[in-house]
């Protein structure tokens, strides 16, 4: 069973049958460092099941970059309102590493309903799962000190510490780099 297949049976509960009919839709993909999934303004026409590597979501603001999320392995990656909205994405979706992915196409996803009956009631457990996780990261940012975020992040994903550029992880938990560097060293020190 594969990482995706396993993600699926655990998080919607599916039979064989089912699994299979939603997993059979996904594509595995290799995809190079540096490489874009998405950029900023076209429309999102996939969402992808990350196996392995780092895709950072960011949008350019002005002069500078602002880094929504790094999504690691066993996450999914998409601009969700744009693949759902036919909107232009807001977000530039870019690997920070060599990834392996398995994405489906938004036609692919869209005949999902004629396949797998339970498609609808599961697609809502599946956006109600994306709303949850932002609305978390909204409470953190709203509820949480800068040191708490930063504590936080080292204890549910320290390897990232080590793999993205820390500027990157400032921007994401909303800090200046200056103040991301002051709370590092007190950690460290």
């Amino acid at each position: 069973m594969t990482d995706l297949q396993l993600y699926i049976k655990n998080f919607f509960d599916v039979n064989d049958e089912l699994l299979y009919e939603i997993a059979s839709r996904f594509v595995p993909r290799q995809v190079n460092k540096g490489d874009f999934l998405l950029k900023q303004g076209r429309q999102c026409n996939q969402l992808s099941f990350i196996k392995s590597g780092l895709v950072r979501i960011y949008t350019n603001i002005e002069d500078k970059e602002v880094t929504q999320w790094i999504s690691t392995q066993g996450y999914f990656v998409t601009d969700l309102a744009s693949f759902t909205f036919n909107t232009p994405a807001r977000w530039n979706l870019q690997t920070l590493t060599d990834c392996e992915l398995y994405t489906i196409e938004k036609d692919s996803y869209n005949q999902l309903i004629d396949v797998v009956p339970e498609w609808l009631q599961l697609e809502k457990l599946f956006i109600a799962k994306c709303f949850i996780i932002l609305e978390e990261r909204v409470n953190r940012h709203l509820f949480m000190t800068a040191e708490e975020r930063y504590n936080q992040l080292m204890e549910q994903q320290p390897e990232l510490f080590n793999q993205v550029p820390l500027q990157y992880l400032s921007s994401m938990l909303g800090m200046t780099p200056e103040t991301f560097s002051r709370i590092r060293k007190k950690q460290l020190g």
